[in-house]
This record gives structure tokens, C-alpha cells and sequence, in this order.
């Protein structure tokens, strides 16, 4: 029986997909592949590589390597998975893939084992699971041998935006060896892009590999000595807490921050080819995509008769090859040919499909200018619930709260706002200074500037409140938290 550890790298924050990908809400929480099931693209990574199990292959708990911030986000949607857990490794700072993948096989190595690890991103799709699933079963029966097996994407289109494995040879010899990696190549210009095409024997570079634990970790310690050693420092104080069925598993922050970033191609993949450590590509032939921008969106998503991709609450007449995404009210589009348009609460993005790569050009923009619409939507999620902010002015800030049955608020108090909360539905347990008080529908309370209190859901159904801030600063920064059920007092 074949051990096998699914590795989910869970990082990045999709800015080419803004304004539905955000840092405090990525892509790969959302869901873009147009899937019966509307699932996220982590939910599918999760699913793909759990369809590989069978009579030769047991998975052993998948692994999330993911960042502190969105631990909650992963948290929620593994539970609406079947028979899924999960140990979470939360990164306080990004530090690139190569760190990451050295944080899933210490992991795994403390387990007392040698599995497989089977890493991949969290923000790809692909079309064809039947194939996806018998290519990594190829790719795991390489990695046995001690190899390492990395996919390579059949091309379909002279892309710019991936980097390529050139292989020996147009086929292989056997292909239950794969293809012999000879090289790997950077980002090529359309000209040389459309020349590997012609040629033949270059794969896209879809950043997913087959290895053993001990493969990963001997191969870093011979080209990246001064990666392992800071992350084994880090992984050696960490902290272990759980939720559920689920482990969270933090690496000392400060060790950790000084890790030095690299990915796993630049680290260690991309010396193998020269190197005693053997590796082989296996292709993979299933409709992939990496959903890198909008245009690529408009690729896998279910397109009408006219060539139009439509999400949410659309009219189209007289358009074409488009894709329009409507969040929170109607889009209404005419005349229109090749465009992205994408509505949200708070923003609204129209584009050149031909131009969706540069939408990170706008993130940057909006970072330069210390925008909150960078990292939140109007509408933001938290391990309690979430919180919608509908209406602000001079001195004041209206939100509309829902918090999950059973879950509670931090104890807190502001320094600069006073706050009015008014129960619209449900039931809420409210402390407010030295009372403890229970409201229903239509009942209300006043929070003093300065005053200690805590909103909590002691009932079986979601409970809503309107809250009605007002004072001279509103910002989100003005708490001081003295109890936290999640850790962040």
C-alpha cells in the first residue's frame, strides 16, 4: 500500500483577479470554474487529489499550507467537504513555495513515516478529473522509486505566462518512467512561445510534484542548506492547537519571517535535470488552467451561444465573448465585444479581455494609495460570522452583523467609537460593562465609548443585528480585545 500525503499550498493573493480576489478573500477561496457543484478552486485541489485513492494508494490527512490570516476561511470549507481532515499550517508571512513545501515534509517526517507527498496549488482547475487522477497515479508510482515527478501541461496555445519543461525527445520511451526532464525554461516573448509550440517537446510548468518527504528535504539540503535550517528552527518551536477534527500548526513567527524566500522550481526543481536527483515529467492532458487573470475565467466558464460568461443578476443583448460577473445588483451590458466586466459591493472593474494581466496594475494603484478596497470587500468574513458595512458618513458607520449559532464575538472596547446594536434576528447574549443581557427581534442596546463588551450567539440559528457606530474615528484598527475564542486577544 502506497502512503500517500496530499499537500495543499494554499498561499497568494490573486491580484490579476481583483476585484473578487482580494488578500483578505484570494481566488483560491472562490468559486470561478463555472463546477455543478460550486465549489471553491481549494475545494476541487482537495477533491482531485483524493480521487487518486483506491486499492494501491491510501492518503494519510491532507496537509494546508496556508497563511495565518486566511486559517478560518480554509477552516470552513474543508468542513463542507465528506471525510476530509486536515492538519493547517499557518504561515505569519509569505515566504514562497519552497518554504512552504519544507513545512508539509517536516511534517511528515515527525509523523514517523515517508509518504508521498502530492503538492499542488490551490487556485488551478482542470476539466478532465478521470485523466487528472490516472496522470498523478503515474506520477506517484515514479516518486516510489525515489524519483521526483513533476506534470507537465500538454500546451495547447503559445502561452507567455507559464514557464516550460523541455523534455528529451517528442515521446518517451516507456511511459511508466515519464518523459526525461532535460531543461527548464523561464517565461518566454509570443515569438519564442509559438516556437516551442511548433517544435514540440516543451510542457507548461503547472508547479505540481510528486516526491517523497526525504527527497524534498535532502535535495533542499544539498543546493538550499540555508532554507531547511531556517525553517527546521522554526518548525522546532512551533505551536499546536485544534478546532474540531482539524490541527492548526504554527511555526515560531519571527524564525519563520526570516526564512529566505524562494520557490520550489528556483530552490531545488530546476537543478535536478544536472543533479543526482533523478526527475521525470509525466504529461497531463486534462484541461488545465491556472486561473491566472480574467480572460483565463472566461476560458473554462460555460459560455452561451454568443460566446458570453455570465454570474449573477445579467442582461446581455447584442455582445459577444465576454464575461460579465455581477455580485450584488444588475449589470447590464449592450454593444459590448471581448471585455471583462466584474461588480462588486464596493468596486466595479471593466477590462480588454486581451488586457486582464495587467488588472495587477490597478492593485498596485490601489496599494499605492492605501485603499482598503485592496484587501477587503464590503462584505467580509470572519471566524464568528461576517459583517457587511451598507452605509457611512461624517461620524458615522452603519454595518449589518450575522454571527454563526454558538459563536461569539472577542471581549473588546474602542477608544474612539460608540456603538448602538439592534437584534433583527435570532437571539443575542450581550456584555455590556458589568451586565450580561439576552435580546430577541426588535430589541436594542447602547455601547459607551470605552465601555467592555462582547456579542455572542447562544441560540440555534444565525443571529443578525444591525450596529450603528458613531464617533470621530471608525477604522477597524480601534479595538482592543482582552478574551478571544480564536486567538487573536
Amino acid at each position: 500500500m502506497t502512503q500517500v500525503l496530499p499537500v495543499i499550498l494554499c498561499g497568494g493573493s490573486g491580484t490579476r483577479l481583483w476585484p473578487l480576489s482580494r488578500s483578505g478573500f484570494p481566488k483560491q477561496f472562490l468559486v470561478l470554474s463555472g463546477n455543478d457543484a460550486q465549489q471553491s478552486l481549494f475545494q476541487e485541489a482537495i477533491g482531485r487529489i483524493h480521487a487518486v485513492e483506491g486499492k494501491n494508494i491510501s492518503l494519510g490527512q491532507t496537509v494546508i499550507v496556508t497563511n495565518e490570516e486566511h486559517r478560518f476561511l480554509a477552516l470552513d470549507q474543508l468542513r463542507e467537504l465528506k471525510n476530509v481532515s486536515a492538519s493547517l499550517l499557518l504561515e505569519p508571512s509569505g515566504r514562497n513555495t519552497a518554504p512552504a513545501l519544507t513545512l508539509a515534509a517536516l511534517y511528515a517526517a515527525e509523523q514517523g513515516n515517508d509518504p508521498i507527498l502530492v503538492v499542488t496549488p490551490a487556485d488551478q482547475t482542470v476539466t478532465n478529473p478521470t485523466a487528472f487522477s490516472a496522470t498523478l497515479a503515474k506520477a506517484i508510482e515514479i516518486a516510489q522509486k525515489s524519483a521526483i515527478a513533476i506534470l507537465g501541461i500538454t500546451p495547447k496555445t503559445p502561452e507567455t505566462g507559464y514557464g516550460y519543461i523541455k523534455v528529451q525527445g517528442n515521446k518517451s520511451h516507456d511511459q511508466s518512467t515519464g518523459y526525461t526532464v532535460e531543461r527548464f525554461v523561464e517565461k518566454p516573448d509570443a515569438q519564442t512561445a509559438k516556437k516551442y509550440l511548433e517544435e514540440g517537446g516543451f510542457f507548461w510548468n503547472g508547479g505540481m510534484f510528486v516526491l517523497k518527504a526525504s527527497v524534498w528535504l535532502a535535495a533542499l539540503e544539498a543546493y538550499r542548506p540555508d532554507i531547511l535550517e531556517a525553517t527546521q528552527k522554526s518548525w522546532s518551536t512551533k505551536t499546536i492547537d485544534s478546532s474540531g477534527d482539524t490541527v492548526f500548526i504554527r511555526p515560531e513567527k519571527d524564525l519563520f519571517n526570516a526564512i529566505p524566500s524562494e520557490s520550489i522550481d528556483y530552490a531545488v526543481i530546476e537543478k535536478c535535470p544536472s543533479s543526482h536527483f533523478p526527475i521525470q515529467m509525466v504529461e497531463l492532458d486534462a484541461g488545465w488552467n491556472d486561473l491566472g487573470a480574467w480572460d483565463a475565467v472566461w476560458q473554462v466558464g460555460k459560455q452561451d451561444s454568443d460566446g458570453n460568461v455570465t454570474s449573477g443578476d445579467t442582461l446581455l443583448t447584442n455582445s459577444k465573448n465576454s464575461l460579465v460577473h455581477a455580485s450584488s445588483r444588475l449589470v447590464s451590458v449592450v454593444g459590448i465585444e471581448n471585455l471583462i466586466i466584474v461588480e462588486t459591493a464596493d468596486a466595479v472593474l471593466v477590462a480588454d479581455r486581451k488586457n486582464s494581466q495587467d488588472v495587477k496594475n490597478i492593485v498596485g494603484q490601489l496599494e499605492a494609495q492605501k485603499r482598503e478596497e485592496k484587501n477587503l470587500h464590503r462584505k467580509v468574513s470572519r471566524p464568528w460570522g461576517w459583517y457587511d458595512s451598507v452605509d457611512e458618513g461624517d461620524r458615522f458607520k452603519v454595518k449589518r452583523i450575522q454571527v454563526k449559532p454558538g459563536a461569539s464575538l472577542s471581549l473588546q472596547m474602542h477608544h474612539h467609537r460608540a456603538e448602538h446594536w439592534i437584534v433583527v434576528k435570532g437571539i443575542a447574549e450581550i456584555t455590556n460593562g458589568d451586565q450580561v443581557l439576552t435580546l430577541t427581534e426588535n430589541q436594542s442596546t447602547y455601547i459607551p465609548q470605552g465601555q467592555t463588551h462582547r456579542l455572542a450567539n447562544p441560540g440555534s440559528e444565525p443571529l443578525e443585528i444591525i450596529e450603528v457606530q458613531s464617533g470621530g474615528y471608525l477604522g477597524e484598527d480601534d479595538i482592543v480585545r482582552f478574551e478571544d475564542t480564536y486567538g487573536r486577544s
